[in-house]
């Protein structure tokens, strides 16, 4: 063999080697932690083997992997439903989601990488509208950790067959139409309104009970002085003359410009007279 055809061989060897290299660094794929993969073959379709996290072979062109995120992720769904007595409500639900890893093939070729935007809102209204249905306006408030329990058991049945896992659900905004909360400030001023009304009335009944009992106090205060008159004559009502005549006489004696004159006595006051014309 010549030296040409040698080097010839040589040439050749290298590039086979070269292109070995070339499809064996392509046909490498990495999943990081978290993720998952499923392969799609050209020739027989998504293969029923989930790739877990590391670096895994495929056949070039022939295959090719399609990496999920298996993480939780949150969601928030708005729904606006009906109430039991005929309320809109605006409800909000925040949902932590992931795919099952096991279902990841069946997932991929029935829904897609956007299962969620498939799956979440319209599995989420239809529970809620049921739910919701099933309580009026008030009941919503007072027992909403009823109905959040009951929201989160249908909703997590109703999940599992799309093969998605819902690690927690939460009422995030809960709100009525606008009729119902003006007929819920209506009846909070007409609770005030009737609150007041019966303060009015029980403080005239308290009034006319004040007044009865002053009147029977009176009419026996009178009672008691007509018996005492008539049993001590008209002895108590003369004490009773002379008593203020006394504070009389006392309260003129103190005042400057009253002068006493005792009785059966002449007495000459220094009066300036005039002479008549």
């Amino acid at each position: 063999m010549s030296a040409a055809q040698i080097f010839n061989r040589i040439g050749q060897l290298g590039l086979g080697i070269a292109l070995a290299g070339g499809v064996v660094n392509s046909a490498l794929y990495n999943v990081d932690g978290g993720h998952r993969a499923v392969i799609f073959d050209r020739f027989t379709g998504v293969k029923g083997q989930v790739s877990g996290e590391g670096t895994h072979f495929f056949v070039p062109w022939v295959q090719r992997p399609i990496i999920f995120d298996v993480r939780s992720r949150p969601r928030n769904v708005p729904v606006i439903t009906g109430s039991k007595d005929l309320q809109n409500v605006n409800i909000t639900l925040r949902i932590l989601f992931r795919p099952m890893p096991d279902e990841l093939p069946k997932i991929y070729t029935i829904l897609g990488q956007d299962y969620e935007e498939r799956v979440l809102p319209s599995i989420t209204t239809e529970v809620l509208k049921a739910v919701v249905a099933q309580f009026d306006a008030g009941e919503l408030i007072t027992q909403r950790d009823l109905v959040s329990q009951r929201v989160s058991n249908d909703l997590t049945e109703r999940a599992a067959q799309f093969g998605v896992i819902l690690d927690d659900i939460s009422i995030t905004h809960l709100t009525f139409g606008r009729e119902f909360t003006q007929a819920v400030e209506l009846k909070q001023v007409a609770q005030q309104d009737a609150e007041k009304a019966r303060f009015l009335v029980e403080k005239a009944e308290q009034t006319k009970k004040a007044t009865i009992v002053s009147a029977e106090g009176d009419a026996q205060a009178a009672i008691m002085l007509a018996k005492a008159f008539g049993d001590a004559g008209e002895g108590l009502v003369e004490l009773r003359r002379i008593e203020a005549a006394e504070d009389i006489a006392y309260q003129l004696s103190r005042s400057r410009q009253v002068a006493y004159l005792p009785t059966g006595q002449n007495l000459l006051l220094n009066v300036p007279t005039t002479p008549m014309a």
